[in-house]
């Protein structure tokens, strides 16, 4: 069911629901309004539930469940027919033994020198196993009776709801993978995204059939970049390249490309999130649907899917960054933004593919890549740059279905997010000494470095991606420029921050006995909250770049951690 990206800025193609998806939207539905009081109630579960018999046979029965004169199935009823015809959400995955773990690798974080921090560390790089898991022969035998999708290597999933591999998440977990000296496991991860791109043109946000409308931010080209430093794989190189080369296709395809002239005549080509969707999503019908009781016209709501879609194809699913009258969520308006982010992860992408084109001997490719890499950088001085705030802000279009767009200054976002940084990950900002000067001395003034590391913005608004929680990708990319750009006030910054993340990594560890999705970076030692469902644990990015961050500054044994 792979979508096509044939259509304009503003006419897109929707990709197709399955029966079974249609029907476990069904189930989801009738299971809210049975079970739906309690505090637990994750929609997610339902549309990731495999099916034990025939989806006709299992609608039939589902049919004759009793109903009341309002149609609601009765407790019992609904929890004999879910026992009976469904199996538990995710055991059409199976557990594995990773074959490269081993329990304390040999070159293991050597700069970490404290006993209780080495301690914990080993803990982290035994959760690997935990994490680590194959599709079931089940799925390859009877996809029509799941949603998840047969993957042909071993996957590491994030933890608790998220039961399948996941685009973004999985570079941190491949960068604590290398640490923990685990690179077949690492690759494998790098094998399935590329199975994903071969069968659908793009890696998906997940590897569920209710992703197929929508990405992530794209970083798959990192991942390869990360393995083949640490292995010097060329032979994954050269089978991963013409997959990346599809993969820019797909992100520089009508839907996703945004023309803008700047204020000297220019014109310029970024890119922003675009889902291919424009119904409810499947794993969060419930919400989405209840949010979109607020607009009257059909166009409205599918406007309104659309966005909620794209924000959940951004990583930041949700934030005030994507709402046009903050923190008001139905004004929710993904697709009229061009991100910072995106763009920096796509100008990485770029020079990757020229890195990969030219040691395979592709020259062709490599000088083609760096000519598109350039012009990016270009357009994202232009276009997102502000000599003021010493900050690169996204830019807000007035009408997104116009060709070119007219570059103003008021269109730039003036809020303070954690991506307004992000730039200063990639090689061609961080290895310019002054603009990292003017970026530092922004960033010690922004409000965002907190007792326990980077907040994600400096607004509560209740959402996820947003103030007082922090998340391990940000600090990661953010830590990382800083330091590869050699700045001596940079690396400064730079670890002090990776001590403040590590320590309430630690704290919280000690206090619950698990890693989190996300901490509360104004309180060193609490995880974070908000957002449409509760905190989850795990939890494979927080745990790759702890293993990171050890990795890279260590821990000696005089330093105490503790908040």
């Amino acid at each position: 069911m792979g979508a096509t990206a044939t259509a304009t800025h503003c006419d897109m193609a929707v990709t197709p629901s399955t029966p079974l998806l249609s029907f476990l939207q069904r189930l989801q539905q009738t299971a809210f309004e049975t079970l739906g009081a309690a505090s637990d109630f994750d929609p997610k579960t339902y549309v990731d539930l495999p099916l034990n018999f025939s989806l006709s046979d299992t609608q039939s029965a589902f049919q004759n469940l009793p109903r009341s004169a309002n149609g609601s199935v009765p407790v019992q009823s609904l929890k004999r027919f879910l026992q009976a015809f469904f199996g538990g959400a995710g055991d059409d995955l199976l557990y594995l033994d990773p074959p490269d773990f081993v329990p304390d690798p040999v070159g293991f974080l050597p700069k970490v020198k404290h006993p209780l921090v080495r301690a914990w560390a080993l803990q982290l790089h035994s959760l690997w196993k935990n994490l680590t898991r194959q599709i079931s022969p089940a799925v390859q035998a009877h996809p029509h009776l799941h949603t998840l999708l047969p993957l042909p290597a071993s996957l590491v999933i994030p933890g608790s709801r998220f039961r399948e591999v996941y685009y973004w998440d999985s570079y941190w977990v491949i960068r604590g993978l290398l640490a923990s000296k685990m690179h077949h496991t690492a690759t494998a991860i790098v094998t399935n995204l590329i199975s994903l791109i071969e069968e659908y043109g793009f890696v998906l946000n997940g590897a569920r059939a209710y992703y197929t409308n929508r990405s992530q931010p794209p970083l798959l080209s990192a991942m390869i970049y990360e393995i083949y430093g640490s292995t010097g794989d060329m032979q994954l190189v050269k089978r991963s390249l013409p997959a990346l080369l599809k993969e820019y296709e797909f992100w520089n395809s009508d839907i996703h490309k945004v023309t803008v002239l700047d204020a000297q005549g220019c014109t310029h080509i970024l890119n922003r999130y675009n889902a291919m969707w424009d119904k409810p999503r499947p794993e969060s019908s419930i919400m989405d649907e209840a949010s979109a009781s607020n607009f009257s016209s059909v166009s409205e709501k599918q406007q309104f899917y659309r966005d909620v879609a794209s924000a959940a194809e951004s990583g930041w699913d949700f934030s005030t960054r994507w709402m046009r009258n903050p923190p008001n969520f139905t004004t929710m308006a993904t697709t009229s933004v061009v991100p910072v982010d995106l763009n920096a992860f796509l100008l990485g992408m770029e020079l990757n593919i020229a890195f990969f084109a030219k040691v395979t001997g592709d020259n062709s490719n490599a000088e083609r890549f760096l000519e598109i890499s350039d012009h990016r950088k270009k357009a994202m001085n232009s276009v997102f740059w502000n000599a003021n705030k010493k900050q690169w802000l996204d830019y807000w279009l007035s009408n997104k279905c116009e060709d070119v767009h007219v570059w103003e200054s008021g269109h730039q976002n003036q809020n303070v997010f954690a991506s307004n940084f992000v730039p200063l990950w990639m090689k061609p900002f961080y290895s310019d000494t002054s603009l990292v000067g003017s970026v530092v001395e922004s960033l010690k003034t922004s409000g965002l470095i907190r007792a326990a590391g980077f907040a994600t913005s400096l607004t509560d608004s209740g959402q996820q991606w947003d103030f007082p929680n922090g998340w391990a990708p940000l600090q990661h990319m953010l830590v990382e420029g800083l330091l590869k750009s050699g700045l001596k006030e940079a690396r400064s910054l730079a670890e002090e921050i990776a001590i403040r993340w590590i320590t309430t990594n630690y704290i919280v560890y000690k206090k619950t006995g698990v890693m989190h999705e996300k901490y509360n970076v104004e309180r060193c030692g609490e995880f974070g909250g908000g957002g449409e469902y509760v905190p989850q644990t795990g939890f494979g990015w927080s745990n790759g770049v702890v293993l990171a961050f050890l990795e890279e500054f260590g821990w000696p044994e005089d330093r105490n951690i503790e908040c």
